[in-house]
């Protein structure tokens, strides 16, 4: 059998002994699921639209995830092989690309289920820059925490120095494009990807020595955004409003709960019907789809996986000798574990209905290609924590 050396001196043997192994295992399995949800969604989706017009086959989400699969595979590998600054290049890049296409959605908006969230290139594929930018998001938070710290240490959440008078390093220069990207994602209406982004900052925050004032301060805000978005979005309002009021069982909510109550423990195999009216099932319900196909055992199995990448990320960041670099593993820890929750807490209306996806498993394009550039990045810099 063909064993890799650790004696060989090529850039692939050094990759492969000094990647985090453990980390990527656990990405690629959620990949494999992924794509068998594909089949299973599109299988799904051809039942329900097969007397329409215009019905699918039960291939086609398989085919159309291909490139996104190659494209996001090839991704993870290529840039968990790169070092800190061609990571930091990357999200720099990542970040200014799809700001500035995030501003493209407001001076050419394009409405899609009702948001403007998706920027359209005619004959090109649709993308959505929140989701694409996450990278660099996270990468870009991580550096600029760490530079504070560095130039003025504990005293970094002094605002009457570090935010109040506007200095080469100052958090103005990080919380006006942030409060920018916070309400074009209002505006689209985006709300769930909005709290995502601040959820996600907060952690990286606290985790940076946030003094209890200012956490409790980031907490009111959060508070506040939710009183915001019940208030002056119908559709957040109304999603609230159902939540304390009897499941409807014609509603996405209502068949999300039947399927995973009729696929049992094991699985409803070929009596894994109700899923087949189930909208979103490919992407926002997904959970239910794998709940009635494989049942209540193995959705279980999905979530501890997606449990154990959680506290893989937070276990090395814990022992990182970089300040940037952990800072970057516990933000790919917030997003990722945050988004997670989202997803699932919305199938099981422990929260109002959210749409947004589930890492890797679930069917879309820019998520799927967004997480993996992301953990590519977080690999490359655990490697280069661990081993330089």
């Amino acid at each position: 059998m063909f064993k890799l050396n650790r004696t060989e001196e090529s850039k692939l043997t050094s990759w492969y002994f000094e990647t985090d192994r453990t980390l990527l295992g656990l990405v690629l399995f959620l990949m494999l699921v992924a794509m068998l949800m594909a089949i299973s969604s599109g299988s799904a989706m051809f039942v329900r639209t097969v007397n329409l017009a215009h019905s699918i086959q039960w291939y086609d989400f398989f085919l159309r995830m291909i490139p996104y699969y190659l494209i996001g595979v090839l991704t993870l590998f290529w840039v968990s092989m790169r070092d800190k600054k061609t990571v930091l290049t990357l999200a720099w890049l990542d970040l200014g690309v799809f700001f500035i296409l995030l501003i493209g959605t407001v001076v050419f908006p394009h409405s899609m289920n009702n948001s403007h969230r998706w920027f359209v290139i005619p004959g090109l594929p649709h993308v959505m820059p929140s989701d694409l930018m996450k990278p660099g998001f996270v990468m870009i938070t991580a550096w600029f925490i760490a530079k504070m710290r560095e130039i003025y240490g504990d005293d970094m959440f002094n605002l009457k120095r570090t935010a109040f008078q506007v200095k080469t390093w100052s958090w103005v220069w990080y919380l006006v494009p942030l409060m920018l990207v916070l309400a074009i994602q209002f505006w689209h209406p985006d709300f769930g990807t909005m709290l995502l982004y601040v959820g996600t900052l907060g952690v990286m925050l606290v985790m940076a020595g946030l003094p209890a004032k200012w956490t409790l301060s980031l907490i009111g805000g959060g508070i506040g955004l939710l009183i915001l978005g019940i208030t002056f979005l119908p559709h957040v309002r109304n999603r609230t409003l159902d939540l304390f009021g009897p499941v409807d069982p014609r509603s996405q909510i209502g068949f999300a709960l039947r399927a995973i109550r009729n696929g049992g423990l094991f699985g409803a195999g070929d009596k894994a019907y109700i899923v087949e009216n189930l909208p979103m099932a490919e992407s926002d319900f997904v959970l239910s789809g794998i709940c009635e196909n494989f049942g209540a055992i193995a959705s279980c199995g999905l979530i501890l996986v997606m449990g154990f990448v959680f506290w893989r990320l937070f276990h090395q960041s814990k022992y990182a000798r970089d300040d940037f670099i952990s800072n970057a593993i516990v933000g790919t820890a917030a997003m990722f574990g945050i988004q997670v929750c989202i997803n699932l807490a919305s199938t099981l209306r422990l929260m109002p209905a959210k749409g947004m996806t589930l890492p890797f498993v679930s069917h879309g394009g820019s998520s799927f290609v967004a997480y993996c550039l992301l953990f590519g990045m977080v690999l490359a810099l655990i490697r280069e924590d661990k081993w330089r």
